[in-house]
């Protein structure tokens, strides 16, 4: 894996939902760091693209409610563990799931095991609410896919809440997860 500043020079056999974050991150003028690789289905992959980004990339959770009419996006660390009690007493909001893959695909275009705080800008309608860990908005940077497994982004934090999340139209609400047993 390498690190590159910014898009790809050819994007030729990239998706479109991939082409879309880069556009809009750089009419933003959003600097970003990126790596391509494969996807990645265990920790030790997950590392080794840290490792390459310089940064600890962010677990994204993709929730409902029961009724299905209240989706969240939960960024949180990704060595912490998620414990739906803790984060359903912070947001008032019992019985919470994993939203389905179309619900993904639907509000964010995104896929399963791409969830990623880039799919806000796919969000027009404002249905998704984005709940972020404390612990991410303390670090300088973070990490997150652009709306694909394959490639991986490194962004300064201050970018993603000053630029990127008013772009969108989306406010986030801070919470605290201890996530231990």
């Amino acid at each position: 894996m390498e690190l590159f500043n910014g898009r790809p020079d050819n994007t030729e056999g990239r998706l479109p939902r991939e082409i879309r974050t880069y556009d809009f991150l750089d009419k933003l003028g959003i600097k970003y760091f990126r790596t391509d690789h494969e996807p990645a289905d265990n920790m030790e992959a997950c590392n080794a693209i840290d490792a390459v980004l310089g940064v600890l990339i962010c677990k994204n959770l993709f929730l409902c409610n029961r009724q299905k009419t209240n989706f969240y996006l939960l960024m949180m660390p990704g060595d912490k563990k998620f414990k739906t009690k803790e984060l359903s007493a912070q947001i008032n909001s019992a019985r919470l799931s994993f939203a389905e893959p179309e619900d993904m695909l639907k509000y964010l275009d995104i896929e399963p095991g791409s969830v990623s705080i880039m799919g806000l800008m796919n969000d027009k309608e404002h249905k998704v609410q984005l709940l972020i860990d404390e612990d991410v908005l303390a670090g300088e940077d973070l990490g997150c896919h652009p709306c694909v497994c394959t490639s991986s982004l490194k962004l300064k934090t201050a970018d993603v809440i000053d630029k990127f999340l008013p772009a969108t139209g989306h406010e986030y609400k801070t919470v605290h997860l201890v996530g231990e047993d």
